[in-house]
């Protein structure tokens, strides 16, 4: 597993952030034919990430799996037992930050049964609440 995180960044430790509204860019459904879509705002790990894309590509084998987010986000974290003070910790994992309604994952060139199933166990791996979405034909 190739260690997801970005290449170069121009900052190691970033600000927490507050997460306000919902998605306006990647809330539709546009490389396979169903998707997982987020219903609640939050940061999601590397590790679940891939947690997710290993368990929808296991659930759904010979589909398109495609991951529509990627962790950007340094998060630090302080040691336990460390007094106060001595500043912001070390960055600690990464993470993609999640607005409600952004799809995270598609799955294309399977049944719809079988999406459903995958997708579903994708969910689990997950922590946000989602839902299963359909690409809309015009």
């Amino acid at each position: 597993m190739a260690k997801s995180m970005p290449k170069r960044f121009k900052h190691r430790k970033v600000q927490k952030g507050k997460i306000r509204g919902n998605a306006t860019r990647g809330h539709t459904v546009a490389f396979g034919e169903y998707g997982l879509q987020s219903l609640e705002p939050g940061w999601i790990s590397a590790r679940q990430i891939e947690a997710g894309r290993v368990a929808a590509t296991r659930g759904a084998p010979g589909a398109r799996v495609t991951i529509r987010i990627f962790p950007h986000k340094p998060i630090t974290s302080i040691p336990a037992e460390t007094r106060m003070g001595k500043g912001k910790g070390e960055p600690d994992y990464w993470a993609a930050v999640i607005k409600p309604g952004t799809v995270l994952y598609e799955i294309g060139g399977t049944e719809e049964a079988v999406a459903k199933l995958a997708l579903n166990r994708v969910a689990h791996k997950l922590p946000v609440r989602c839902r299963l979405v359909k690409r809309r034909t015009r």
